[in-house]
């Protein structure tokens, strides 16, 4: 393991150059899986819990750019860096349609790369940082006061303040803080019950099946499942309801 923490899936075809990432990536403390195709990608990604993903876009089997798509169906966050060896306008802008944060152009040194990779993963943190400052949400007619557990009702039904249990708080900010997103199952399991498995999962739906039932006074929120990825808080705004 990395003494930064951070943990790097590299997919290179070119097994030589592939190498020679890895080994000056592990130089400077970071934890790299190297797969050889975007197949062998796809199925490193399911197994690990990566920081940061870089992926050679020209590869067999599987092309970094459908890696990538298959990758942010499900992941928005992981930020996404490209290797290729063309620079046409039109696979730079591909790239960052898929939700690409970076885009290198072969050839390049490790040391451009290790750059790269520093910045972004230096932005990505930051983020995470300004998402824990975050503690009170307007979600519709409600108000959510994360650190009292309160959820409040500022629509015209007679609703009574209702205090939150700590799962059922830290599920509902994780919600705000993915609204409108998908929050991903594997995630609110790993960081609210300790771990993803059969158990966990229909604890996690009862504590939805909670949440459903206090929101329901406002009609223009909704948590839908989204199957085999996680949940979504769906707050109409005030302009779609009109």
């Amino acid at each position: 393991m990395s003494e930064n923490g951070n943990k790097i899936l590299l997919v290179e075809d070119d097994q030589n150059f592939g190498d020679v990432l890895r080994s000056y990536l592990e130089m400077h403390e970071y934890d790299v899986t190297l797969a050889k195709d975007g197949q062998e990608g796809l199925i490193a990604y399911h197994k690990g819990n990566f920081d940061l993903c870089v992926f050679d876009v020209m590869m067999p089997k599987k092309d970094g750019f459908t890696l990538a798509g298959e990758i942010r169906e499900k992941d928005k966050l992981t930020p996404i860096i490209f290797l290729t060896a063309k620079s046409m306008k039109e696979d730079v802008l591909k790239g960052f349609k898929l939700g690409a944060d970076d885009y290198i152009t072969k050839p390049f040194n490790s040391e451009e790369l290790l750059y790269r990779v520093q910045a972004i993963l230096k932005r990505s943190s930051k983020h995470q940082d300004e998402q824990e400052d975050i503690r009170e949400f307007d979600i519709g007619s409600f108000h959510f006061n994360y650190p009292l557990r309160i959820l409040s009702y500022n629509g015209e039904k007679d609703v009574d303040d209702r205090k939150l249990s700590p799962k059922e708080a830290h599920l509902l900010r994780m919600f705000c803080l993915y609204m409108n997103d998908v929050l991903p199952r594997s995630e609110a399991l790993t960081k609210i019950w300790g771990e993803d498995n059969y158990f966990t999962a229909r604890s996690m739906d009862v504590f939805v099946t909670k949440l459903r039932k206090y929101l329901k006074p406002d009609d223009n929120i909704e948590i839908v499942n989204i199957h085999g990825n996680g949940f979504q808080l769906l707050v109409k705004k005030q302009e779609e309801v009109e």
